[in-house]
């Protein structure tokens, strides 16, 4: 089995329009299926990849190309390990953000309720909060918070005084535990979903995901040359949002600021005004591509004012 299929590959590859001699950046190399097809388009060019998950870092073992450099870290420290490179200006940004197939099929993993695993959900293994630190140790008000928030549960309230009142009596350690507390609390027959929201707020909350966002994009800005293209994946609304906002706007809420003549002051413009998603037949390959949105963007020539 494949450890991930890539999602809209020619679309992204396309959106990148990749420079022979250019400087590339895959921010969650995965299988690497991105980014072997971005070296197909490489010359004298450069890619690095970047993954914090181990299994990903075997995976980029099997890439030789000298063209290629894996960087085992979380994409948010992008530009502190590229000024180690020599790097500060790049051609072009790919983030899928998507969590892969492997990591949901492995159980050990614990992303996914459809098997009895430890409660993990950790994308870098050696981080020590893991989803059972979280159901086990957080505040109930910070667990209705998250639950609202990342997992857009409406009931979120509920949940979080259950979770409470459960681990008081025993401990949470095991997905099957958490679906205990979930049974019979999911609106109407929509079991599944409420289950799906549950887990994916509790996995953004280990990994720190919308952050780790956030730090990515405002860095995608000062990274990109000009006329440089930035290619972002996203699988759900909440990433998908900040990403729409932050291009459109240059920031996360709000709108965007104006310099004296009206014109708005952003670092990105954005390619593509709606979101291209997979056709029927990509779904029917490969039915996790189904909530996949892939946003454009090209860096524009504004730059940040000077600081003394």
């Amino acid at each position: 089995m494949d450890y991930h299929v890539p999602v809209l590959l020619t679309e992204c590859i396309e959106a990148l329009e990749i420079k022979p001699a250019g400087v590339y950046l895959d921010f969650t190399f995965g299988g690497g299926g991105h980014s072997k097809e971005i070296l197909k388009h490489l010359d004298e060019g450069q890619l690095f990849g970047f993954d914090q998950d181990p299994d990903a870092a075997k995976n980029a073992e099997s890439i030789q190309n000298r063209s290629f450099t894996f960087i085992d870290s979380n994409f948010r420290f992008a530009k502190r390990h590229l000024r180690m490179q020599g790097i500060t200006k790049v051609d072009g940004i790919l983030a899928d953000l998507g969590v892969s197939s492997h990591q949901f099929d492995a159980a050990e993993r614990g992303f996914t309720y459809r098997s009895d695993s430890p409660l993990d959900m950790r994308m870098d293994q050696a981080s020590e909060k893991d989803a059972a630190v979280v159901l086990n140790s957080y505040r109930q008000a910070d667990l209705q918070d998250i639950f609202s928030l990342y997992g857009e549960i409406r009931n979120a309230r509920t949940l979080a005084s259950k979770i409470v009142e459960r681990r008081q009596v025993q401990e949470f350690q095991t997905s099957f535990d958490l679906l205990d507390v979930l049974k019979g609390m999911s609106p109407g027959s929509k079991e599944m979903k409420y289950f799906a929201q549950v887990f994916q707020a509790l996995r953004i909350e280990v990994n720190d995901e919308m952050n780790a966002l956030k730090e990515v994009l405002e860095q995608s800005g000062e990274l990109l040359k000009e006329n440089g293209r930035l290619v972002v994946m996203s699988y759900h609304s909440l990433e998908d949002r900040l990403v729409k906002n932050y291009i459109q706007k240059g920031r996360f809420k709000g709108e965007a600021e104006k310099d004296l003549y009206g014109n708005d002051q952003k670092p990105l413009e954005a390619v593509n005004r709606k979101p291209i998603i997979p056709n029927d037949e990509e779904i029917e390959r490969n039915p996790r591509a189904r909530s996949a949105k892939l946003r454009i963007a090209k860096r524009t020539d504004w730059q940040w004012p000077k600081t003394n």
